[in-house]
């Protein structure tokens, strides 16, 4: 059976659920606490670099088969509420201990209890050969729940397409460490392991050590919502890494000591902070209550000062041109690192609809100024098509920007041919109108506004274009205002 029909028969259990009250959300946090009990008895899970898998770590009066073997519902369902409440205390693996933290249980049916417990026993889980299946299948739950309008989720979900895209282009390598300062579910840090194993093919022809760096010290992320916190430990675990995933608020003092990193993949959140106050951490130069404002500030705080270390993070629009403190914050990122590439992403790919974003790539400097010389400025916004159910946001749509990007490789190739040099000679030969450049001295005589680099849209018909309908607007709108001035005129008079 392949994961995708897998996660289709775990996605329709929850139609199962309807009646008891349980929204997609809840149904996926309930999956998590039962597919963990379930996949420690899965021979995929022993897989790790140190032998061990979950089941000698669950105690055994909380494991898979004992708790199926109870016949009485209402006996099963006590069992689990039991477990629930204190799994966490019982035992001893960290990760049990975070996946279980303050779990509790939204069914109120003992029946439905069964019927999950029994829909999920029934399925073919799993292919020996595939390492990849488990993780496959989760994160084929955590897409369609972000879809899922009513849900919610989808704020903790950035599309694969993109994400992809972005690890790419930022090349990782093996023996290098990235964060994600908000990490949702870590699709990020998911994705660039796997492109870590494409490319390298760690899990095979490296050694011992190695494999336990990246498995468990290489990838790390913080994420504040303890519902998200959970799932991304668990998508973590599924993909066969054991890494740190802190449940905090990057944006308070826990936040400064998130240091010296190689990379940082990131889509923070949007808005502004609770009740419009700002951050408690005291290290960030200017401070706003703009959240992506203060999270691009300890993203490039957060890198290493070696002039390799690289960003791609996602950002609304408003971040390219806000006064004040945002014009403060671009101008200190374009001193302390070279911001080489914007990419202006097309509306509709995010759960909210009309929220226009962009990418943000860039590099830390050595030094504390001057490190950007020019920012090359991608327009997939303008005249591309209205992504959603009808027409797919896939990765294919990248592959003009991965070519200007490159200067030169197509998409495809990239995995092979491309290890993230920035060179401004190769895109400098890229013909597309889409493609522009802008200097550092050009963006200072704009405020330091980076608002730029979208083309004319074919939408808006131009002046030129109207001819005789807009030469008569015009002779109305004239004629208007003598009216007007003669009312005027009048009403002045009567007083």
């Amino acid at each position: 059976m392949s994961s995708t029909e897998i996660s289709q028969k775990l996605w329709n259990l929850c139609n199962v659920l309807r009646d008891d009250g349980v929204t997609y959300h809840q149904y996926l946090n309930e999956l998590t606490y039962i597919l963990f009990l379930k996949l420690s008895d899965v021979q995929i899970q022993k897989k790790s670099s140190n032998g061990e898998g979950f089941s000698g770590q669950i105690p055994e009066e909380y494991r898979w088969e004992t708790l199926k073997g109870i016949t009485d519902n209402k006996e099963m369902f006590d069992r689990y509420r039991d477990l629930l409440a204190n799994i966490s205390n019982k035992a001893e693996n960290e990760s049990i201990k975070e996946i279980y933290l303050n779990a509790s249980t939204t069914l109120r049916k003992p029946v439905n209890l069964r019927t999950l417990i029994d829909g999920i026993d029934k399925i073919d889980w799993y292919d020996e050969d595939d390492r990849d299946t488990m993780g496959q299948i989760y994160e084929d739950l955590l897409e369609r729940n972000a879809n899922e309008k009513k849900s919610g989720a989808g704020q903790y979900f950035t599309p694969r397409p993109l994400i992809n895209a972005m690890v790419r282009l930022m090349a990782p390598k093996l023996g290098e460490t990235w964060n994600d300062p908000a990490c949702g579910t870590f699709g990020f840090m998911i994705s660039l392991d796997h492109y870590l194993k494409e490319r390298y093919d760690y899990v095979y022809s490296s050694d011992a050590k190695t494999r336990k760096f990246q498995e468990t010290e290489a990838l790390s992320g913080v994420e504040l919502v303890q519902d998200a916190h959970r799932l991304a430990l668990m998508n973590a675990k599924l993909h066969g890494l054991d890494s740190k995933i802190d449940l905090n608020d990057t944006l308070t003092d826990f936040g400064k000591t998130l240091k010296g990193f190689d990379g940082v993949l990131a889509n923070p959140p949007f808005g502004t902070k609770k009740g419009g106050e700002k951050p408690s951490r005291d290290d960030l130069t200017f401070v706003s209550s703009n959240k992506q404002l203060n999270f691009l500030q300890h993203i490039y705080r957060s890198l290493k000062k070696d002039g390799k270390a690289r960003a791609a993070v996602v950002l609304p629009d408003n971040v390219l041109f806000e006064d004040g403190d945002g014009q403060k914050i671009r101008r200190d990122l374009m001193d302390k690192c070279d911001l080489h590439t914007i990419l202006r992403l097309p509306t509709g790919i995010f759960y909210a609809a009309g929220v226009k974003t962009n990418v943000l790539f860039f590099t830390r400097g050595k030094s504390e100024t001057k490190n950007t010389e020019k920012v090359w400025i991608y327009d997939m916004r303008t005249n591309t098509p209205n992504y959603g159910k009808r027409t797919a946001f896939a990765e294919k749509a990248f592959d003009e920007f991965m070519r200007a990007y490159t200067g030169g490789i197509a998409w495809d190739e990239v995995l092979q041919n491309y290890n993230g040099e920035i060179d401004h000679a190769k895109r400098a030969t890229i013909k597309d109108e889409r493609w522009k450049c802008f200097s550092r001295e050009e963006i200072a005589t704009k405020n330091d506004s980076l608002d730029l680099g979208l083309i004319a849209d074919d939408s808006i018909t131009s002046s030129e274009d109207l001819g005789e309908p807009l030469d008569i607007a015009k002779a109305a709108l004239q004629e208007l205002e003598n009216i007007t001035k003669e009312l005027n005129a009048i009403i002045g008079e009567l007083k």
